[in-house]
């Protein structure tokens, strides 16, 4: 006997709280945005400059003990805090970890590094048995380009996804992805901002990795309505997307879900290193599936789209529709 989450055929009329998902879309959108503001995004090295130690002990160590040895050194700000690895328990492999984090002092790489050296003599003096598991740092400049760098990375990505929907299908349904897309990508980053998990480079490879799989799905639906408008094409907008909606739901609920579970594993026995990226990955599988259904769709009902595929429109940009890529 097969599984299936979702019946072969379901008659879900996606389209009757319409008002109220696009209502629940706009007003988290709108928080994202004030949590954004407010709270700003929890920053990791890569994109703020500085150093970040990451430590172990044989026996637990109070993190008031790491600040009192530190509080003695030059280092300007500096944060200590536990890290909490639940994989680590599950595996037998649990470690009294601890991360340090330490503000620049200098561009110079040689005076950064004598500081390292400083701090990480002054813990061995202080603290038996301390081992380091990670020392990275991060010059302020390069960190700044990091920044610039990651915004015209998701900004190229928005614009590439444009582009192809429009070549692909009619200006109405590139707006609806990209809509979605815009979306998924301030919902992510508004989480950050709430719940304060570090954002470095690996968030915004997630990022990307969010706009490419909520795309996919987008698109999935969307190849199943063009190939309705030209079965239906006296049948209502509104039907023909609820139909195609429902005649993919089985495998878009199944896609999540299974990469849900992989995630899951990831997340919990993948170590304190890759949580946020993962985190990520999550959150994002979440709100895609959620925006290619109740944010794509609508906005597509809404500016319309032309009936007959068979009529060529120049006009419409959709000279490549027909492609099979």
């Amino acid at each position: 006997m097969r599984l299936k989450l979702v019946p072969s055929e379901t008659k879900i009329n996606f389209f009757t709280l319409t008002k109220l998902t696009a209502g629940l879309s706009a007003l988290l959108a709108v928080l994202s945005m004030v949590a954004f503001f407010v709270f700003g995004l929890n920053y990791g090295i890569d994109f703020r400059g500085g150093s970040v130690i990451r430590t172990a002990t044989p026996a637990p160590v109070e993190v008031s003990e790491y600040r009192a040895v530190l509080r003695g050194l030059e280092l300007g700000d500096f944060s200590v805090t536990a890290v909490v690895d639940p994989g680590a328990e599950l595996t037998d492999t649990e470690r009294n970890s601890v991360m340090i984090r330490i503000e620049q002092a200098s561009d110079n790489p040689e005076i950064q590094n004598d500081l390292i050296a400083e701090v990480k003599s002054a813990l061995n003096s202080e603290i038996d048995g301390i081992i380091y598991l990670q020392t990275d740092s991060v010059g302020a400049k390069v960190s700044g380009e990091l920044v610039v760098a990651g915004i015209e990375a998701v900004v190229l990505a928005v614009l590439a996804v444009l582009f192809y929907i429009w070549l692909r299908f009619e200006w109405q349904f590139s707006l609806g992805a990209v809509a979605a897309l815009v979306h998924d990508v301030i919902l992510t980053i508004g989480v950050f901002a709430v719940l304060q998990i570090e954002f470095n480079l690996s968030i915004i490879a997630a990022i990307l990795t969010i706009v490419g799989y909520s795309l996919n799905d987008t698109v999935v639906v969307f190849d199943r309505v063009r190939e309705n408008l030209r079965r239906f094409k006296a049948k209502p907008l509104k039907d023909v997307l609820n139909l195609s909606i429902n005649e993919t739901l089985s495998r878009t609920v199944m896609t999540s879900v299974t990469t849900l579970l992989a995630l899951g594993a990831l997340y919990v026995l993948g170590g304190d290193v890759i949580r946020g990226f993962t985190f990520a990955m999550i959150w994002g599988v979440l709100v895609g599936t959620y925006s290619s259904v109740f944010v794509a769709s609508p906005i597509l009902l809404r500016l319309g789209v032309k009936r007959d595929w068979d009529k060529d429109n120049g006009a419409a940009g959709t000279q490549y529709a027909n492609i099979d890529a």
